[in-house]
């Protein structure tokens, strides 16, 4: 019995007709827009997960941080000592030179706490002056009415101010929590780091060690150049606006310098910030003149950190456009406030030397985290 004769070719179903239609960069956009979203989601939902445990998170951060400065004085003092007694004096050290920065500047704000209430009087009175003068020519009353409206509403809001004075008393005590716990996760990472790294390592399947150790160590050399790095960026900023102020006469100049070394965490807008109010006190205390010249720091400090200590210092360790240090700093802020934009940079820094890394890798055993 013979077969039954094939149908006509116009009779056959084409079912690629219409993808034959679509044209290929469609397709491929496509294919690449549905894998986004997926990683947009998982993202999404890990930054959701940080959310919630975002105390921990910090805390982390914060002991990878203080691991990444401690960890090369704890080797260097391993030398001579046992390494517990090492670990523990490099972390006594930092903590002991910490509390000295705090303390030098609470004396200097109580010792200079009489002569700066009558600086900022006569500051504030020469300000109003100045404002009742060409070209303001604001009423000589305008700054009474203000002082009263303040003061009416500092009363009508009177339970606010409180309730916000507790509430902040119980953030202190999270944010002492939160150092508590980084200090505790810094002591095992600088003590017994690699016995930690190895455990991890081993949990992974024998396959995917490679490549997690070659992006893992990329990382860690980044995050540790990146902590070195903004270090020293932010000492020298902090020397460089001491002085300055110092030689100004500008009061406060050892607050406002520890200021400027906090602000250079955030990169391109925390140095300018910090100026800004080291430009008022200037005001406020030493009149229009001084402000600025503290003004033109602003300038001048910026120049230096943005073409000389940034490209030196930091080029070698965080090879990042400033339009994406710019872009990462203000989405984090967005994201997560000032803990954000501190956290951003590095972050992308890292993520971005591990893409780096495991394109560029050829295989092998791959190196644990460097020091």
């Amino acid at each position: 019995m013979s077969p039954p004769p094939d149908p006509p070719a116009s009779a056959l179903p084409r079912p690629n007709d219409a993808e034959s239609r679509v044209p290929d960069v469609l397709r491929t956009a496509a294919a690449y827009a549905w894998r986004l979203i997926a990683v947009g989601i998982v993202v999404r939902f890990a930054f959701s997960v940080l959310g919630e445990f975002h105390r921990v998170a910090v805390a982390v951060f914060l002991g990878l941080v203080i691991t990444a400065v401690l960890r090369p004085v704890a080797g260097l003092l391993a030398r001579f000592m046992p390494r517990p007694l090492a670990v523990a004096a490099a972390l006594i050290g930092g903590i002991v030179l910490v509390l000295g920065a705090l303390a030098l500047v609470g004396e200097t704000v109580a010792d200079q706490r009489t002569g700066l209430e009558k600086e900022f009087v006569t500051g504030i009175d020469r300000i109003e002056r100045r404002l009742e003068e060409p070209p303001f020519r604001l009423p000589a009353d305008a700054f009474d009415d203000l002082q009263s409206r303040i003061g009416k509403l500092l009363s009508d809001h009177r339970s606010t101010i409180i309730s916000t004075a507790v509430s902040g008393a119980s953030r202190l005590v999270e944010v002492l929590t939160v150092l508590a716990l980084a200090l505790f996760c810094a002591v095992f990472f600088t003590h017994s780091g690699e016995k930690q790294w190895q455990w991890l390592c081993d949990q992974l399947p024998a396959r995917a060690r490679q490549r997690f150790a070659v992006g893992a160590g990329a990382a860690w050399r980044t995050f540790t150049g990146y902590t070195h790095g903004i270090l020293l960026v932010a000492a020298t900023n902090a020397v460089l606006v001491g002085i300055a102020l110092f030689a100004l006469g500008v009061p406060l100049a050892v607050p406002l310098a520890l200021l400027e070394f906090l602000a250079a965490f955030i990169p391109l807008i925390g140095s300018p910030i910090a100026l800004a109010v080291a430009a008022v006190v200037a005001l406020a205390s030493k009149g229009p003149l001084i402000a600025l010249v503290v003004v033109a720091l602003i300038v001048v400090i910026g120049q230096i950190e943005g073409h000389l200590l940034h490209p030196i210092v930091m080029s070698w360790a965080v090879r990042l456009h400033p339009v994406v240090v710019a872009l990462a700093v203000v989405g984090g802020a967005v994201a997560a406030g000032v803990i954000g934009a501190v956290v951003a940079v590095p972050l992308v820094a890292v993520v971005w030397s591990v893409h780096q890394a495991l394109r560029g890798s050829t295989g092998g055993p791959g190196p644990a985290p460097a020091d």
